[in-house]
């Protein structure tokens, strides 16, 4: 399931709708559509399919409107666990790193001015 969420993730469009979505809670396809304005709401629904299918977002239905969320379980929070983890290490390597080139970058600029 968290493969079918990374290929969601793949498309500027859909994390345009996710980032919308985080921003307000629940809106319908036309709402999306309106605020993201490059594509109409046929195509926001195909988007809002292929992140339901991966289980980013969820539907729900009101009379005649569906109102999508952002799914609050599911690969989302094995996504985020995933870009934490990856984010995380590879911060711990820049500082290690850093640390290490901190000294030869200091002794390059030669003795302070006093």
């Amino acid at each position: 399931m968290a493969q079918e969420a990374f290929e969601a993730l793949a498309d500027p469009t859909r994390r345009q709708i996710l980032q919308f979505l985080a921003d307000h809670d629940e809106a319908t396809a036309g709402e999306i559509a309106g605020q993201i304005g490059t594509i109409g709401r046929t195509a926001v629904s195909s988007h809002l399919r292929v992140l339901r299918t991966a289980a980013m977002v969820t539907e729900r239905r009101d009379r005649r409107y569906r109102y999508y969320s952002l799914a609050a379980h599911g690969p989302v929070r094995d996504v985020l666990g995933f870009l934490e983890r990856l984010l995380g290490s590879s911060l711990a390597s820049l500082a290690v790193a850093g640390e290490g080139a901190q000294p030869a970058l200091s002794a390059s600029r030669g003795p302070a001015a006093g």
